[in-house]
């Protein structure tokens, strides 16, 4: 193909229905990061209301409970998918997700809360990699980059969404912290109503063909050396991954608020806006190199990313005035979620067709339950020592990882979905 016809088809439109799948993959991943974050911030003034009953160590059990049943809803919702089709199974999960996540503003108890947040993970694990696979299936090969790294940055904005409501809702409003869980339904409905106009994966389709013609089981797809090697080497990545994403979040907001431990000190508010300046920076990241990774490859640009982290690092996780910290936590938001705006396509790519619904997914949930011991590592570290001390022994190792995890795997930039063999990962 000439560079004229490149460029004709890098710049082609979407039809109606890509935008339409695009958009509600983007919707329902953003709605699930703001209930997600939501909850970091309003723990507190849970634990401030009497009538609950529950202490703020308690509570800090919900955010666990969501990610152990994420890759339980990933494993579900994915072999679903693979079975019938991407439309319904998303279609369920979003109904799912929305009504534990509207239900949590009712709940009279920390156990009912408790329960919700389980069933609220499931959802939430479901979401990800059906609406991921969805997406990059229906998107034009030339331009599976840029919308890559614009799907996955529904995370950042979603964290972004959270604290301007927190900031909103509480900190301008006074109102109840009840009020802001009840928030979740409204992008969530919106989700559900454009999926419904989605038509099913042609690719899905294809593969369902290939299977019944070589009488093919998704069991046998799965079980097959290659795919196994692969899947256990993506869990690894993926590990690493969510350690960096959550090593750089989670405990982040404490440090900006802490007086101990060599905190920073900042107020409530100062931290919120702080929360908000580095959200956008990972949403420019996600764009940038999401885009960038369509001419530097995927592993190249991830490698370039993780990279640059390192020398942001102490200006990241060392207090040396406000200034500094807003401008260490933008960069460092720009170049760990810009190696992340790379991976909806690159799982997406790195996946056989004929289980894209359950192996991105399950993948990602898998190594993100692997890195949920990053928050209470990083929080002991703090005490014994300090968070500037947790954040540089931890953050630093996790991007090496990262580096040496991607140079050492594979790549298939550019392949066509449905177009060839069965199971065809050779690449």
């Amino acid at each position: 193909m000439d560079k004229s016809a490149a460029s004709g088809k890098q710049k082609q439109r979407l039809t109606s229905d890509q935008r339409n799948s695009f958009l509600a993959a983007v919707l329902g991943w953003t709605m699930d990061s703001f209930d997600y974050f939501i909850v970091v911030f309003i723990i507190a003034d849970i634990a401030k209301d009497k009538s609950f009953g529950a202490t703020t160590t308690q509570l800090a059990f919900i955010t666990t409970a969501t990610l152990v049943m994420r890759p339980v809803g990933a494993l579900v919702f994915g072999l679903w998918a693979d079975r019938v089709g991407r439309r319904i199974p998303l279609m369920v999960d979003v109904v799912l997700y929305s009504t534990a996540g509207l239900l949590c503003a009712f709940a009279p108890n920390f156990t009912v809360l408790l329960i919700l947040r389980f069933i609220y993970g499931i959802g939430m694990g479901g979401e990800w990699g059906l609406g991921a696979a969805l997406a990059m299936e229906k998107i034009p090969v030339s331009r599976r980059g840029f919308f890559s790294g614009l799907l996955q940055e529904g995370y950042a904005f979603g964290y972004l969404l959270a604290a301007l409501a927190y900031l909103l809702f509480h900190s301008a409003f006074d109102l109840n912290w009840r009020w802001i869980f009840a928030l979740s339904i409204l992008p969530a409905l919106l989700s559900l109503l454009i999926r419904s106009r989605v038509k099913e994966s042609e690719v899905w389709e294809a593969a369902q063909a290939k299977m019944r013609a070589s009488r093919t089981s998704i069991k046998d797809v799965l079980f097959r050396p290659k795919v196994i090697r692969r899947f256990l080497y993506l869990i690894a990545l993926m590990t690493a991954f969510n350690w960096m994403s959550h090593g750089t979040q989670d405990v982040y907001p404490t440090f900006l608020k802490a007086t101990e431990h060599g905190g920073a000190g900042l107020s409530a508010s100062t931290a919120t806006w702080v929360a908000v300046i580095y959200n956008v920076g990972a949403i420019i990241g996600g764009l940038t190199f999401g885009t960038l990774s369509e001419r530097l490859g995927r592993r190249h640009t991830i490698i370039f990313a993780a990279v640059l982290g390192l020398p942001v690092i102490p200006i990241f996780a060392v207090d040396h005035g406000t200034g500094l910290l807003v401008l260490g936590s933008f960069l460092m938001q720009l170049v760990v979620q810009g190696a992340w705006g790379v991976i909806p396509a690159h799982l997406s790519e790195m996946s056989p067709d004929e289980v894209r619904g359950f192996y991105p997914g399950v993948t990602y949930q898998l190594g993100n339950l692997l890195a949920s011991l990053n928050l209470p590592i990083q929080q002991s570290l703090a005490e014994h020592h300090s968070y500037s001390f947790a954040l540089v022994w931890t953050i630093g190792p996790v991007l090496l990882a990262v580096i040496v995890l991607t140079a050492v795997g594979k790549e298939r930039k550019g392949v066509e979905f449905g177009k060839g063999d069965l199971v065809g990962i050779s690449s």
